[in-house]
């Protein structure tokens, strides 16, 4: 089946996720993206098998490497040598977009601006991610996820109004900003195939954390409240509960429907809460929430997650498991839409992989290849794109340009 950006072409110079996570997107919808990695160093996170206690090696590979690199070739340059940085232009003039998050001071050291590129390729689509945007005083400083999430106001935008700021593991931050870097570089070729404009696109980290919590960036942009949520300060009907073995349920009733409470009531065995004067409306719900979040704790304990999902279900109402990662690869629902699905990777074989969010009805998209060995594809794509010649192949090998 086609994909839906068969033809288009990436050239990415990035490293670690926020970078390289775009052209992975790009890739699970068909585009051919080649990876530039520096010559006998390669991609920093490459060799990142630990962060603190946690570790992400597989069947020998870095499962972040894996994420952020699938569906590319690698080719390995030493872009600190003229003839080195000749090959990168030579390709990004065959190339539709290219792709870098790294700083900005080394890309004019460089020499792989976008002026530069744009010498070459003057329609080329030139998108770069920054920690911090493109403006003012920090677009020069470097960050990672954990300052995303920090200076977005996401981690005090979790857990509960006493808790310390929270962080949310692994890469969500990071992984939004691939997003965004996939929309940003979408929608300028949309334009330029419109227009026959090509442009530079700029993504940071920061603003894409802050789109990410677009209502929490309005609510305190706008007001003095903290948006964090209290289980016994809010809703009870829009929560969750810890059920019989330890698992977590959450449901939301609408507060606009109020024969919901009575069917609640019904589903929890409970009728006689129904005329209860503290509950009978959803102001009252709230406003004595530290009364019955704690009698709900105590019902939601008596049975299992499993059990409660099919009771609230055949009752009508919204309610969801609280998956562990863990849990998500036996979830039908995540499954049989392959939002998680089935791949044949080359070292692990058969395995169950993040797949492609969107269904299109006449392309298919998601996972094509695993993430590459360092240099793997460099001789087929100087010589098959690039129009390098075997010798001339061999005597870039020789003065260590490849």
């Amino acid at each position: 089946m086609l994909q839906p950006l068969q033809g288009i072409r990436v050239l990415e110079w990035a490293i670690y996720h926020a970078g390289p996570g775009g052209p992975a997107i790009l890739g699970d919808l068909g585009a051919e993206v080649i990876k530039i990695e520096q010559i006998k160093v390669g991609d920093p996170l490459r060799p990142r098998f630990q962060f603190g206690e946690n570790r992400f090696a597989f069947h020998g590979k870095n499962l972040f490497f894996e994420g952020a690199n699938r569906n590319k070739k690698s080719i390995t340059l030493d872009l600190t040598k003229d003839e080195g940085r000749s090959v990168a232009y030579r390709l990004a003039a065959k190339s539709d977009v290219f792709l870098s998050n790294i700083r900005d001071v080394t890309i004019d050291k460089m020499k792989m601006g976008y002026p530069i590129i744009r010498e070459h390729n003057p329609g080329i689509i030139y998108a770069h991610i920054s920690a911090y945007g493109p403006y003012g005083p920090d677009s020069k400083l470097g960050g990672f996820d954990y300052q995303g999430q920090a200076r977005s106001g996401m981690m005090f935008s979790m857990g509960e109004p006493d808790m310390p700021p929270l962080l949310i593991n692994f890469g969500v931050v990071d992984q939004v900003t691939a997003i965004m870097a996939s929309h940003a570089v979408l929608t300028a070729l949309v334009m330029k195939e419109r227009t026959g404009i090509g442009q530079k696109v700029d993504v940071s980290i920061l603003g894409s954390a802050l789109a990410l919590q677009y209502f929490n960036t309005m609510v305190g942009a706008l007001t003095e409240e903290a948006p964090r949520h209290s289980r016994t300060d809010t809703d009870p009907l829009r929560n969750y509960y810890q059920c019989k073995g330890g698992a977590w349920i959450c449901f939301t009733l609408p507060s606009f429907l109020g024969e919901l409470w009575v069917e609640f009531c019904n589903a929890i065995e409970r009728p006689d809460m129904v005329d209860d004067t503290r509950f009978a409306s959803t102001e009252q719900r709230i406003g004595n929430a530290a009364i019955l979040v704690p009698v709900l704790d105590e019902i939601f304990s008596s049975k299992t997650r499993e059990e409660w999902h099919d009771i609230l279900t055949r009752h009508g109402l919204l309610s969801s498991p609280i998956n562990t990662p863990s849990e998500l690869k036996n979830d039908p629902q995540v499954t049989e839409n392959d939002y998680i699905t089935q791949f044949d990777h080359r070292v692990f074989g058969k395995v169950p992989f993040p797949g492609y969010p969107v269904h299109f009805s006449e392309a298919s998209a998601g996972p094509q290849t695993a993430a590459p060995d360092l240099g793997e594809h460099t001789d087929e794509v100087l010589r098959e794109i690039g129009g390098y010649s075997d010798s001339e192949i061999k005597d870039l090998r020789d003065k260590e340009i490849i």
